[in-house]
């Protein structure tokens, strides 16, 4: 089930890629990235992921606010990421590489933060996927869940896949995915309607 799970969003999202950044979400996506930047806070010389990057937008809106900041973007879709690396206004500090969440190709310690921005709700396996995450940061580093929250209150593993494909979270279900993984909730804020920000971190 996974591996065609795996292959359905691929090939969604490389049909969404071409005209992806002129697509009315993209206007919700940027209202959204900017009030996500209120909270960011970042060491100097940050050195961060955005996993599920599309094609590239928040990681290019964080690289102009932190001059000093180096980003990699990663993506299922290769052709979310032509569109990314076309559109890389802030090459060499922003690059873009191909994989999945549940399996980062890096190493511990890796990312002084890592960000996910209204891609969550499409992982299959999302205690794996906070656990990769858990594993590239380094000790105290923060890791930024943006997506559609739910009031519907029920263990993680009961909840239903949508016919979409998609999973909501409530804000209680993120701490128990995030102590799961061994992070703990600093705090959420609302920032569009249901979109909800979950600041985590990695204890030190």
């Amino acid at each position: 089930m996974t591996d065609n799970f795996l292959s359905s969003k691929k090939l969604l999202f490389d049909t969404w890629a071409p005209s992806y950044d002129w697509l009315f979400p993209s206007v919700i996506y940027q209202a959204i990235h900017k009030r996500l930047l209120q909270y960011v806070d970042l060491p100097e010389q940050a050195n961060v992921l955005d996993i599920g990057c599309g094609t590239g937008r928040l990681l290019e809106r964080l690289a102009t606010q932190f001059p000093d900041l180096r980003g990699t973007g990663l993506d299922l879709s290769p052709n979310m990421l032509q569109v990314a690396r076309l559109s890389n206004h802030h090459h060499p500090r922003l690059i873009f590489v191909e994989g999945k969440a549940e399996s980062l190709p890096f190493a511990e310690g890796q990312f002084d933060a890592v960000f996910s921005s209204i891609s969550f709700l499409h992982y299959l396996e999302p205690k794996q996927v906070l656990s990769e995450v858990a594993r590239v940061l380094v000790p105290g580093g923060r890791f930024y869940l943006v997506d559609i929250s739910t009031k519907v209150e029920r263990l993680p593993q009961m909840l239903q896949i949508s016919p979409f494909g998609i999973r909501l979270y409530s804000p209680n279900q993120r701490e128990l995915l995030g102590s799961s993984a061994g992070l703990l909730v600093l705090n959420h804020h609302y920032l569009l309607g249901p979109v909800l920000l979950t600041i985590f971190a990695k204890p030190l």
